[in-house]
């Protein structure tokens, strides 16, 4: 049964049905939020602080993100990233201004025009469930991708390779940890052997998990799920399901921006040690998928 929507107002606009992009680090994410955040009457931020900030809380204590505050946080956050000040933009980063074609501090938007709210914050599918406590009416896209292509694009990522050093792993991180990928405490060990291809790999794997349980239990209304290949090879006909099932337009020159992405480099970008191991760690999602073949 679905719970009665939360009345959020952020800029005298009651936030209806908001939008959360969501997949594994480099699935594609960023591309859709650009193509959003350029649509008619949608004010959709990618990457604040203030919702950052948050989201790795959660990633590290996953039970903060299934109490009863955690709901109240999120929201909060997500709040004073959807607010509309002349300096707005200021605070957001390159990518969600270069997305929104901002040069000086913003806004990227004006209040007049906005009818719709989004969030293209890396890793929000970690939060699936509380976003969904949170705004029982929101609609959600997920992106999933090619595992490969995913862990050869975090390999040249600093911040996502960040996320496997030492020191970042605080006294406070819990386990099982849905954002890490391991499963079990007893794992935790060998995890930290882990070369970094497998421990991108592990995350990825842990994405789709979430991805099929969201697919699971959500109706088609309220989930819509794409693959990245469909953006690169066929992108008039992802926008036109995404505008569908948004009821908006979606540009497909924004979602290019810079040019039209990659699928398949992973067969020259991964260290072939690196790719027996990715499809050693994630062979069963990546055949699922129909990505590899048994």
């Amino acid at each position: 049964m679905r719970l009665p929507p939360h009345i959020l107002v952020v800029n005298g606009i009651k936030v209806r049905r908001p939008v959360f992009l969501l997949g594994a680090p480099h699935s594609g994410t960023d591309l859709l939020g650009r193509a959003l955040k350029r649509s008619p009457g949608f004010h959709v931020t990618m990457g604040r602080a203030c919702v950052a900030h948050v989201l790795y809380a959660f990633a590290r204590k996953p039970s903060i993100g299934e109490s009863s505050g955690a709901v109240r946080v999120l929201r909060d956050a997500l709040a004073e990233s959807w607010q509309v000040m002349p300096d707005s933009c200021r605070l957001c980063g390159p990518a969600c201004r270069e997305a929104g074609g901002v040069t000086g501090g913003g806004p990227c938007v004006a209040t007049a025009d906005v009818t719709r709210f989004g969030d293209a914050s890396p890793d929000l599918i970690y939060s699936a469930a509380t976003l969904l406590r949170a705004f029982p009416d929101a609609r959600f896209v997920q992106i999933v991708r090619d595992g490969r292509d995913v862990v050869a694009d975090m390999l040249a990522d600093p911040a996502c390779l960040a996320w496997f050093k030492p020191a970042m792993l605080s006294g406070e991180t819990e386990f099982p940890n849905a954002f890490l990928g391991v499963n079990r405490d007893e794992h935790l060990d060998k995890w930290k052997g882990m070369p970094v291809a497998g421990k991108s790999a592990l995350r990825w794997r842990s994405a789709v998990r979430l991805s099929a349980v969201l697919r699971r239990d959500l109706p088609e209304d309220q989930l819509l799920t794409l693959r990245y290949e469909d953006l690169a090879l066929r992108p008039a006909q992802a926008v036109a399901s995404v505008a569908a099932f948004l009821g908006t337009r979606v540009s497909k020159v924004a979602l290019y921006g810079g040019g039209p992405p990659e699928s398949g480099a992973w067969r020259t970008r991964l260290r072939p040690d690196d790719l027996a191991l990715v499809e050693k760690v994630a062979r069963q999602e990546l055949t699922t998928l129909g990505y590899l073949t048994s």
